[in-house]
């Protein structure tokens, strides 16, 4: 093999490996269930190879006996191979399907409740069930609100998932418009948001990091661009950034981010958005109180950065088509570079 070869084979080797650990993955688990989901993920996978190598063992040993003539066989209706079929066909996929659907249902004590209703409904919350957070899936964004008895301390953000570690999370979800489905996979397995039914999950990370996710249901144009970063954080860092949260959006100071700020509660911005601390009260798109502080825009596709921002505000449809976001290109280049220094010092 060339060098060239070698070196292209290695590079790929690697790029699978690596690409496991950062990716979402069922394998790259962090949390008890994801574990558990991922155990039964590996051992249908070791079956299937199993079978599969069974299988190419038959082929090839049927193709290298095949030869002669059909003079030379019996009959076709002397018969003969019934138990083949009966085991390969019947017996074998029988013992295999109930294997995985018994480890399966063992599964099913990992997600505590779904779709609870009535007096069962009652029942769960009275055994502290009670969901700390709710997700609502937009066409195409997260919009995440951390619940409180106090709905003073109630406050929302969007596509940005923050969690403490060290013990489960109770999280409702639910959807406004199509059905999507939530997904880490480092955290859990998947759960639907369905129209005019609230669905529950309880998350778990047992180690402080960063967790893609992803929307599972085709939801229409932009599915793929709908994103989620769930990020688990110590109990304390946790708790620091609830209360940092619930704090009102920082009032600018730079002369730029002052004139910005007026561009934003002027202009169309205000009409669709919030920024509680002002009077922009939109709620038909993402809380931008605290805007500045997230890794990530457009449902974490995009970094959030001056250029990105930049070209969101003027050209969303673009980066992603058929979003509720429109184009705004009536903004001066000093105004879009005002609007964005605001954003940007939201923290």
């Amino acid at each position: 093999m060339h060098t060239s070869s070698r070196g292209a084979v290695s590079l790929a080797i690697l790029s699978v490996v690596t690409g496991c650990r950062s990716a979402q993955s069922t394998f790259n688990a962090h949390g008890p269930a994801a574990h558990r989901i991922a155990g039964l993920a590996g051992f249908m996978t070791i079956l299937f190879l199993v079978i599969t190598i069974v299988m190419w063992i038959l082929f090839a040993t049927a193709l290298y006996k095949r030869g002669g003539t059909l003079a030379e066989h019996a009959p076709i209706e002397t018969g003969g191979g019934q138990m083949w079929i009966a085991l390969g066909g019947i017996l074998i996929p029988i013992i295999v399907l109930t294997v995985i659907f018994v480890l399966g249902l063992g599964l099913l004590r990992d997600f505590p409740i779904h779709g609870m209703h009535g007096a069962n409904a009652q029942a769960v919350m009275a055994q502290s069930m009670k969901p700390e957070i709710r997700i609502t899936g937009h066409q195409w964004w997260w919009e995440i609100e951390y619940l409180n008895d106090d709905r003073s301390q109630q406050f929302a953000t969007a596509n940005e998932l923050h969690i403490p570690t060290g013990r489960p999370v109770n999280i409702e979800v639910e959807t406004r418009d199509v059905m999507h489905s939530f997904w880490v996979p480092a955290l859990h397995g998947k759960v639907d948001l369905i129209p005019g039914q609230a669905n529950y999950i309880r998350l778990e990370a047992a180690q402080p990091g960063e967790y893609t996710g992803q929307c599972a249901e085709f939801c229409g144009a932009q599915h793929a661009k709908m994103r989620i970063l769930a990020i688990a954080q110590s109990p304390d860092e946790y708790n620091a950034w609830l209360e940092g949260q619930r704090k009102p959006g920082a009032e600018p100071t730079d002369p730029h981010a002052k004139n910005g700020q007026q561009i934003f509660l002027s202009g169309p911005c205000s009409m669709c958005h919030s920024v509680r601390g002002t009077i922009a009260g939109g709620r038909v798109a993402p809380d931008l109180t605290h805007i500045g502080s997230r890794k990530m825009i457009a449902a974490n596709v995009y970094r959030n950065n001056d250029a990105y921002l930049e070209a969101w505000i003027t050209h969303a449809q673009s980066l992603k088509p058929e979003a509720q976001m429109p184009n705004l290109t009536q903004f001066s280049g000093q105004q879009l570079t005002d609007l964005v220094a605001y954003l940007r010092q939201l923290q």
